[in-house]
Protein backbone atom coordinates (compact mmCIF):
# COMPACT_ATOMS: atom_id res chain seq x y z
CA UNK A 1 0.00 0.00 0.00
CA UNK A 2 1.40 3.27 -0.77
CA UNK A 3 2.01 6.11 1.61
CA UNK A 4 -0.38 8.23 -0.46
CA UNK A 5 -3.30 5.87 0.66
CA UNK A 6 -2.08 5.51 4.40
CA UNK A 7 -2.22 9.58 4.48
CA UNK A 8 -5.01 11.47 7.04
CA UNK A 9 -7.11 14.15 6.48
CA UNK A 10 -6.20 17.14 8.16
CA UNK A 11 -9.39 18.56 9.23
CA UNK A 12 -9.53 22.73 9.57
CA UNK A 13 -10.15 24.16 12.83
CA UNK A 14 -12.52 27.76 11.93
CA UNK A 15 -12.15 30.07 14.92
CA UNK A 16 -13.35 33.77 15.42
CA UNK A 17 -11.94 36.72 14.14
CA UNK A 18 -11.50 39.48 16.90
CA UNK A 19 -9.07 41.92 16.83
CA UNK A 20 -6.81 40.94 13.87
CA UNK A 21 -6.50 37.52 15.91
CA UNK A 22 -8.23 33.98 15.69
CA UNK A 23 -9.37 33.34 19.33
CA UNK A 24 -11.71 30.34 19.99
CA UNK A 25 -14.99 30.78 21.56
CA UNK A 26 -14.76 31.73 25.54
CA UNK A 27 -17.18 29.48 26.10
CA UNK A 28 -15.23 26.76 24.63
CA UNK A 29 -18.06 25.41 22.82
CA UNK A 30 -18.60 24.67 18.61
CA UNK A 31 -21.33 23.70 16.53
CA UNK A 32 -21.72 21.76 13.35
CA UNK A 33 -22.13 22.91 10.05
CA UNK A 34 -23.76 21.38 7.60
CA UNK A 35 -23.82 21.01 4.13
CA UNK A 36 -27.04 21.50 1.96
CA UNK A 37 -27.25 17.61 2.12
CA UNK A 38 -27.21 17.31 5.85
CA UNK A 39 -23.39 16.11 5.60
CA UNK A 40 -20.88 17.49 8.55
CA UNK A 41 -18.44 20.16 6.93
CA UNK A 42 -16.80 21.38 10.10
CA UNK A 43 -17.04 22.75 13.79
CA UNK A 44 -17.60 26.49 14.09
CA UNK A 45 -17.15 28.46 17.16
CA UNK A 46 -20.23 29.18 19.07
CA UNK A 47 -19.82 32.87 19.79
CA UNK A 48 -21.17 34.21 22.95
CA UNK A 49 -22.43 37.50 24.52
CA UNK A 50 -18.64 37.72 26.31
CA UNK A 51 -17.24 36.85 22.75
CA UNK A 52 -19.53 39.88 21.60
CA UNK A 53 -18.34 42.23 24.06
CA UNK A 54 -14.79 41.51 23.49
CA UNK A 55 -15.25 42.64 19.74
CA UNK A 56 -16.84 45.81 20.09
CA UNK A 57 -13.64 46.55 22.55
CA UNK A 58 -11.69 45.68 19.52
CA UNK A 59 -13.77 47.18 17.26
CA UNK A 60 -13.79 50.46 19.23
CA UNK A 61 -9.93 50.22 20.27
CA UNK A 62 -9.83 50.72 16.36
CA UNK A 63 -11.92 53.45 15.19
CA UNK A 64 -9.85 56.36 15.65
CA UNK A 65 -6.43 54.83 13.45
CA UNK A 66 -8.56 53.39 11.03
CA UNK A 67 -11.41 56.47 10.48
CA UNK A 68 -7.88 58.84 10.82
CA UNK A 69 -6.36 56.73 7.63
CA UNK A 70 -6.08 59.00 4.48
CA UNK A 71 -9.48 57.90 2.21
CA UNK A 72 -7.26 57.28 -0.63
CA UNK A 73 -5.13 54.60 1.59
CA UNK A 74 -8.78 52.59 2.86
CA UNK A 75 -9.37 52.60 -0.82
CA UNK A 76 -5.73 51.03 -1.42
CA UNK A 77 -6.92 48.72 1.43
CA UNK A 78 -9.66 47.47 0.32
CA UNK A 79 -8.58 46.56 -3.08
CA UNK A 80 -5.53 44.55 -1.21
CA UNK A 81 -8.40 42.63 0.04
CA UNK A 82 -9.72 42.00 -3.44
CA UNK A 83 -6.20 40.74 -4.45
CA UNK A 84 -6.17 38.57 -1.57
CA UNK A 85 -9.67 36.97 -2.31
CA UNK A 86 -9.06 36.72 -5.90
CA UNK A 87 -5.97 34.52 -5.23
CA UNK A 88 -8.02 32.37 -3.22
CA UNK A 89 -10.94 32.01 -5.19
CA UNK A 90 -10.98 28.03 -5.56
CA UNK A 91 -11.34 28.05 -1.74
CA UNK A 92 -13.93 30.58 -1.75
CA UNK A 93 -15.99 28.94 -4.40
CA UNK A 94 -16.07 25.17 -2.56
CA UNK A 95 -17.03 27.01 0.46
CA UNK A 96 -19.79 28.84 -1.09
CA UNK A 97 -20.97 25.66 -3.35
CA UNK A 98 -20.84 22.98 -0.62
CA UNK A 99 -22.05 25.21 2.28
CA UNK A 100 -25.26 26.39 -0.14
CA UNK A 101 -25.73 23.09 -2.00
CA UNK A 102 -24.79 25.56 -5.52
CA UNK A 103 -23.00 24.37 -8.49
CA UNK A 104 -19.59 25.00 -9.33
CA UNK A 105 -20.08 27.32 -12.19
CA UNK A 106 -22.83 29.16 -9.63
CA UNK A 107 -20.65 29.79 -6.80
CA UNK A 108 -17.62 30.85 -8.80
CA UNK A 109 -19.77 33.81 -10.23
CA UNK A 110 -20.80 34.46 -6.87
CA UNK A 111 -17.40 34.72 -5.50
CA UNK A 112 -16.35 36.68 -8.38
CA UNK A 113 -19.17 39.13 -7.90
CA UNK A 114 -18.02 39.49 -4.12
CA UNK A 115 -14.25 40.39 -5.37
CA UNK A 116 -16.26 43.01 -7.75
CA UNK A 117 -17.77 44.57 -4.78
CA UNK A 118 -14.10 45.13 -2.76
CA UNK A 119 -13.43 46.78 -6.07
CA UNK A 120 -16.20 48.57 -6.32
CA UNK A 121 -16.22 50.13 -2.91
CA UNK A 122 -12.38 50.69 -3.07
CA UNK A 123 -12.72 53.02 -5.64
CA UNK A 124 -15.70 54.90 -3.61
CA UNK A 125 -13.44 55.79 -0.94
CA UNK A 126 -11.71 58.81 -1.93
CA UNK A 127 -15.24 60.03 -3.72
CA UNK A 128 -17.97 59.66 -1.11
CA UNK A 129 -17.01 63.03 0.20
CA UNK A 130 -18.09 64.34 -3.14
CA UNK A 131 -22.07 63.55 -2.82
CA UNK A 132 -21.93 63.52 1.04
CA UNK A 133 -20.57 67.12 1.70
CA UNK A 134 -19.98 70.52 -0.02
CA UNK A 135 -19.78 73.59 0.39
CA UNK A 136 -23.12 75.37 1.78
CA UNK A 137 -24.51 79.10 1.05
CA UNK A 138 -24.90 81.36 3.28
CA UNK A 139 -25.68 85.05 3.88
CA UNK A 140 -22.22 86.66 5.00
CA UNK A 141 -18.67 86.59 4.47
CA UNK A 142 -17.93 83.15 5.54
CA UNK A 143 -17.20 79.65 3.76
CA UNK A 144 -19.56 77.41 5.26
CA UNK A 145 -18.15 73.36 4.31
CA UNK A 146 -20.14 70.14 5.41
CA UNK A 147 -17.80 67.05 5.44
CA UNK A 148 -18.99 63.57 6.34
CA UNK A 149 -17.10 61.22 9.49
CA UNK A 150 -17.71 57.73 10.04
CA UNK A 151 -20.00 57.10 13.11
CA UNK A 152 -18.22 54.65 14.78
CA UNK A 153 -18.52 51.16 15.41
CA UNK A 154 -21.71 49.47 13.28
CA UNK A 155 -22.98 45.96 14.38
CA UNK A 156 -24.14 43.64 11.32
CA UNK A 157 -26.48 41.07 11.13
CA UNK A 158 -25.05 39.53 7.69
CA UNK A 159 -27.43 38.22 5.07
CA UNK A 160 -28.28 34.46 6.08
CA UNK A 161 -27.38 31.37 3.71
CA UNK A 162 -29.58 31.39 0.47
CA UNK A 163 -28.76 32.06 -3.12
CA UNK A 164 -24.99 31.85 -2.10
CA UNK A 165 -25.05 34.95 -0.17
CA UNK A 166 -23.23 33.62 2.83
CA UNK A 167 -20.19 35.44 0.97
CA UNK A 168 -21.63 38.13 -1.15
CA UNK A 169 -24.10 39.27 1.24
CA UNK A 170 -21.44 39.47 3.84
CA UNK A 171 -19.06 41.47 1.52
CA UNK A 172 -21.80 43.82 0.65
CA UNK A 173 -22.76 45.21 4.26
CA UNK A 174 -19.43 44.80 5.31
CA UNK A 175 -17.07 46.97 2.62
CA UNK A 176 -19.22 49.92 2.77
CA UNK A 177 -19.25 50.38 6.52
CA UNK A 178 -15.34 50.18 6.89
CA UNK A 179 -14.77 52.00 3.35
CA UNK A 180 -16.26 55.47 5.05
CA UNK A 181 -13.62 54.39 8.18
CA UNK A 182 -16.24 52.63 10.30
CA UNK A 183 -15.02 49.58 12.10
CA UNK A 184 -17.23 46.78 12.38
CA UNK A 185 -18.41 43.63 14.41
CA UNK A 186 -20.37 40.96 12.61
CA UNK A 187 -23.04 38.04 13.45
CA UNK A 188 -21.79 35.75 10.50
CA UNK A 189 -24.83 33.71 8.52
CA UNK A 190 -25.74 30.94 11.28
CA UNK A 191 -26.46 28.36 8.70
CA UNK A 192 -23.50 28.92 6.55
CA UNK A 193 -20.41 30.75 8.38
CA UNK A 194 -17.12 28.91 6.67
CA UNK A 195 -16.72 31.51 3.83
CA UNK A 196 -17.16 34.35 6.52
CA UNK A 197 -14.49 32.50 8.94
CA UNK A 198 -12.09 32.30 5.91
CA UNK A 199 -12.76 35.95 5.14
CA UNK A 200 -11.00 36.74 8.20
CA UNK A 201 -8.34 34.84 7.23
CA UNK A 202 -7.81 37.20 4.43
CA UNK A 203 -7.93 40.07 5.94
CA UNK A 204 -5.65 38.81 8.45
CA UNK A 205 -3.33 38.35 5.90
CA UNK A 206 -3.99 41.80 4.10
CA UNK A 207 -3.76 45.39 5.32
CA UNK A 208 -6.56 45.69 7.28
CA UNK A 209 -5.75 46.78 10.77
CA UNK A 210 -6.61 44.12 13.67
CA UNK A 211 -9.82 45.31 14.76
CA UNK A 212 -11.80 46.89 11.58
CA UNK A 213 -13.65 43.71 11.11
CA UNK A 214 -14.24 41.10 13.62
CA UNK A 215 -16.62 38.48 12.81
CA UNK A 216 -18.06 36.27 15.14
CA UNK A 217 -19.95 32.61 14.21
CA UNK A 218 -22.91 31.20 16.16
CA UNK A 219 -26.77 32.15 16.83
CA UNK A 220 -27.61 35.03 15.71
CA UNK A 221 -30.09 35.24 19.11
CA UNK A 222 -27.09 34.92 21.25
CA UNK A 223 -24.89 37.80 19.39
CA UNK A 224 -26.99 40.19 17.70
CA UNK A 225 -28.84 41.50 21.51
CA UNK A 226 -25.30 42.53 22.62
CA UNK A 227 -24.79 44.04 19.47
CA UNK A 228 -28.23 46.33 19.76
CA UNK A 229 -28.05 46.95 23.71
CA UNK A 230 -23.71 47.91 23.86
CA UNK A 231 -23.50 51.30 24.59
CA UNK A 232 -20.34 51.36 22.80
CA UNK A 233 -22.00 50.27 19.44
CA UNK A 234 -22.86 53.23 17.17
CA UNK A 235 -24.81 51.94 14.05
CA UNK A 236 -26.57 48.79 13.51
CA UNK A 237 -26.93 46.97 9.94
CA UNK A 238 -29.94 44.51 10.62
CA UNK A 239 -29.29 42.99 7.03
CA UNK A 240 -30.03 38.82 8.31
CA UNK A 241 -31.66 39.91 11.23
CA UNK A 242 -35.39 38.89 9.75
CA UNK A 243 -34.43 35.31 7.75
CA UNK A 244 -32.47 34.54 11.11
CA UNK A 245 -35.11 34.68 13.82
CA UNK A 246 -38.13 36.61 12.40
CA UNK A 247 -39.78 40.12 12.28
CA UNK A 248 -40.31 39.96 15.85
CA UNK A 249 -36.58 39.79 16.50
CA UNK A 250 -36.01 41.83 14.50
CA UNK A 251 -38.17 45.07 15.80
CA UNK A 252 -36.84 43.99 19.30
CA UNK A 253 -33.14 44.69 18.14
CA UNK A 254 -34.44 48.38 16.82
CA UNK A 255 -36.37 48.87 19.76
CA UNK A 256 -32.80 47.80 22.15
CA UNK A 257 -30.93 49.77 19.39
CA UNK A 258 -32.96 53.02 20.65
CA UNK A 259 -32.35 52.64 23.31
CA UNK A 260 -28.72 54.25 22.83
CA UNK A 261 -29.75 56.53 19.75
CA UNK A 262 -28.13 53.99 17.23
CA UNK A 263 -28.53 54.56 13.57
CA UNK A 264 -30.60 51.34 12.03
CA UNK A 265 -30.70 50.58 8.90
CA UNK A 266 -33.55 47.91 8.78
CA UNK A 267 -33.81 44.04 7.25
CA UNK A 268 -35.06 43.73 3.78
CA UNK A 269 -39.24 42.87 4.75
CA UNK A 270 -39.00 39.83 2.74
CA UNK A 271 -35.31 38.68 2.99
CA UNK A 272 -36.02 35.82 0.50
CA UNK A 273 -36.56 38.82 -2.05
CA UNK A 274 -33.30 40.37 -1.30
CA UNK A 275 -31.06 40.35 -4.25
CA UNK A 276 -27.55 40.93 -3.20
CA UNK A 277 -26.38 40.65 -7.15
CA UNK A 278 -28.11 43.94 -8.04
CA UNK A 279 -25.88 46.85 -8.38
CA UNK A 280 -25.37 47.95 -4.35
CA UNK A 281 -25.92 51.89 -5.44
CA UNK A 282 -24.05 54.29 -2.83
CA UNK A 283 -27.51 53.79 0.03
CA UNK A 284 -24.95 51.44 2.50
CA UNK A 285 -22.07 53.77 2.15
CA UNK A 286 -24.17 56.92 2.79
CA UNK A 287 -25.93 55.08 5.95
CA UNK A 288 -23.07 55.13 8.65
CA UNK A 289 -21.43 58.68 8.22
CA UNK A 290 -22.08 61.51 10.20
CA UNK A 291 -21.97 65.38 8.97
CA UNK A 292 -19.63 67.75 10.38
CA UNK A 293 -19.99 71.67 9.21
CA UNK A 294 -17.48 74.11 9.31
CA UNK A 295 -17.81 78.04 9.17
CA UNK A 296 -14.92 80.01 8.11
CA UNK A 297 -14.35 83.42 7.32
CA UNK A 298 -13.39 84.82 4.21
CA UNK A 299 -10.03 86.34 3.68
CA UNK A 300 -9.95 90.34 2.86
Amino acid sequence: MSDVALRLDVFKTYKLYVGGKFPRSESGRVYEVTDAKGQWLANAPLGTRKDTRDAVLAARAAVKGWAGTTAYNRGQVLYRVAEMLQGRREQFTAEVATAEGLGVKKAAALVDAAIDRWVWYAGWTDKVAQIAGGANPVAGPFFNLSTPEPTGVVGIVAPQAGHGYSLLGLVSVVAPAIATGNTVVVAAAAGAPLPALSLGEVLATSDVPGGVVNILSGKTADIAPTLASHQDVNALDLAGAIAADGPGAAAQLEASAADTLKRVVRPPVDPSAADWTDAPGTERLLSFLETKTVWHPMGI
